[in-house]
């Protein structure tokens, strides 16, 4: 169960005489952080500040501190997101769920949900995804685990690059309905400007880090992009959490009007 109150609730509350201005006062400024001992500050009004969930990133975190970050953040809000979760720390952080708590693990995209029943609220908005190849796929899936839980239905088309031309036209074909795109690419990193010259809606390019050689690991893909002679959005190397969350945001803008 979600314990803790939104400014929403909390000025209803107000509104309908349940609870007097000066103790919503001292609610709304415990609002700003949840400590947790001495290692967080858990923002637990970013959802409803930004449209966007905090989403703890577990890489580079010690096992106690990530367990005790996800254990409080599922109690106090009903979901939890953890990104870049290697497979030992999803074992730690689902030996000993709260009780009500229930994991969803999504290896190929390293993404650990908690969960008490609590749901994402729908935006109304679609996120078509397309990768270059199967090797980009960890990074799409990183990016599909974001916007959904930003309220976008996700739809894909995978293993669709430059090297096979012929398999994009049929790919964007599924992706017809989509109202922005996430295109993560490695190597050259040609694709999405070859979908923006394609589709009338947003492009977002991913350059994922793979590619050897000169320019290997994504730079030589990164570069690519920032010259496109299409119009694009470029993210980091890697980057599927920015590109999903920016691709929900535009998103929900458009679903909100249809």
């Amino acid at each position: 169960m979600n314990e803790h109150p939104h400014v929403s609730d909390i000025l209803n509350q107000v509104r309908d005489g349940k609870l007097d201005p000066a103790t919503a006062e001292k609610l709304l400024s415990s609002l700003a952080v949840t400590r947790v001992g001495d290692v967080a500050n858990l923002d637990m009004e970013r959802t409803s500040r930004c449209g966007m969930p905090e989403v703890v990133l577990a890489e580079g975190k010690d096992m106690e501190s990530l367990v005790q970050i996800m254990h409080s953040y599922v109690q106090a809000c009903g979901r939890c997101v953890a990104s870049r979760i290697s497979p030992a720390q999803v074992k730690a952080v689902c030996e000993s769920l709260p009780a009500g708590v229930y994991p969803e693990y999504r290896e190929i995209g390293s993404i650990l949900i908690l969960s008490d029943g609590t749901v994402p609220t729908s935006s109304g908005g679609t996120v078509g995804i397309v990768t270059a190849g199967t090797s980009d796929i960890r990074v799409a899936e990183e990016a599909r685990a974001i916007a959904e839980e930003m309220g976008a239905v996700v739809i894909t088309s995978f293993d669709v690059g430059v090297a096979g031309i012929h398999r994009l036209i049929p790919a964007l074909e599924k992706l017809r309905g989509a109202d922005v795109y996430v295109v993560c690419a490695g190597r050259e990193g040609t694709l999405p400007s070859v979908v923006a010259g394609l589709v009338d809606k947003p492009v977002i390019g991913v350059p994922v880090s793979t590619g050897y050689g000169y320019m290997g690991k994504g730079e030589a893909a990164l570069a690519s992009m920032l010259q496109s002679c299409a119009v694009i959005t470029v993210v980091n190397i890697d980057a599927g959490f920015s590109a999903g969350a920016f691709a929900a945001r535009i998103a929900a803008l458009i679903g909100g009007r249809k």
